[in-house]
């Protein structure tokens, strides 16, 4: 259930958990944040130390990342400390941390999350959902069916 907040001008990740951002003094859960928020975030653009916190959390590494989001390993190893990314590979970097968020809240096991990104599944035809994440209707797909797991749809 989503609670109640003030929004501020300023959000900031929670550096203990990457899946969530600070709105003031309210650590909030990505998959809870309005569209506005997330825009903010995206346009003031994602930092290599954001990167580095996600890529710890969620056990991938840079090949992985890079695929995810359609840009080559280099690319993102090269940006240092709080370098920040460009739009494009920002929205790209939330809409992965977005999902791990909501996959993590509705497993509530990060290791059995992991998991089960790269796990083969016969609703997404056979596929591993990670291999989805490259592109904004694979990501739709997999929300989807995350959102069917979490109401208990056999998925």
């Amino acid at each position: 259930m989503k609670k109640p907040y003030k929004a501020t001008n300023k959000i900031n990740y929670a550096k203990e958990a990457p899946t969530h951002f600070y709105d003031g003094n309210l650590a909030i859960p990505l998959v809870d944040m309005t569209s506005y928020q997330k825009m903010q975030i995206v346009r003031n653009g994602v930092s290599k130390a954001y990167l580095t916190k996600l890529k710890e959390e969620t056990s991938l590494d840079y090949d992985a990342l890079a695929q995810a989001l359609s840009v080559t390993r280099s690319t993102l190893i090269n940006k240092k400390g709080e370098q920040k990314f460009n739009d494009h590979i920002s929205e790209g970097i939330i809409a992965v941390a977005e999902i791990y968020s909501f996959g993590y809240e509705v497993f509530e096991d990060k290791r059995k999350f992991n998991q089960w990104m790269f796990t083969a599944n016969q609703a997404l035809s056979g596929a591993a959902p990670f291999d989805l994440m490259d592109n904004q209707f694979g990501r739709e797909e997999i929300r989807n069916l995350i959102g069917r797991i979490a109401y208990g749809v056999y998925s």
